[in-house]
């Protein structure tokens, strides 16, 4: 990689050079934020990250631009809306966990004062710097992550695999993967 390259998974779409220039790899603290990532990240499984991007309106609409309140509050019969009415991926079991994942959030919040504090506690509250020279060396799950997943599964988060759980510690910045040269590395 040639010095002030971007990370060549960001070079094939505009949506995903602006997220990755702007977004990925930048530490969030802020709870909506933070379920925002989980959630995306969640909806991601099995599709491409760009698929997402073009429907990340839809999910903010779809999902009341993640009031946990109004979310943890839906149940099932929200989801024909849902389905009908928004740019979502259409998977009734990735739109009902968002719900149950509010609800599980606002549990969170309660237990250890934000969201933030019970997510990053798998980084001691600091990004992990990596120092990787090329994509393959990114590895697509870790201890943290495998650590996250575990407790985000036991406090009732569905979609929260380990692979999951390093994208979302990605890109909410617990883990910096840009690779060395690229403009954006710790930032």
């Amino acid at each position: 990689m040639s010095k002030d390259t971007p990370c060549a998974w960001a070079m094939n779409h505009e949506l995903e050079r602006v997220y990755h220039d702007a977004e990925w790899g930048v530490p969030v603290f802020d709870d909506t934020v933070l379920f925002e990532f989980i959630t995306l990240e969640g909806a991601q499984a099995g599709l491409s990250w760009i698929t997402i991007l073009k429907k990340r309106e839809g999910y903010r609409s779809a999902f009341e631009n993640y009031d946990l309140d109004k979310l943890a509050s839906y149940d099932e019969t929200h989801v024909e809306r849902i389905i009908e009415n928004y740019d979502v991926v259409k998977h009734r079991g990735k739109i009902v966990s968002v719900f149950g994942n509010a609800r599980a959030a606002k549990a969170l919040i309660e237990e250890y004062g934000s969201f933030s504090n019970a997510l990053w506690q798998f980084v001691d509250g600091e990004p992990i710097v990596n120092q990787w020279t090329e994509m393959s060396q990114v590895p697509a799950s870790t201890e943290q992550s495998k650590a996250m997943s575990k407790f985000l599964k036991k406090k009732g988060f569905k979609f929260v695999g380990e692979t999951i759980c390093y994208a979302f510690m990605q890109a909410v910045g617990m883990v910096d993967d840009h690779l060395l040269g690229c403009p954006q590395k710790s930032r």
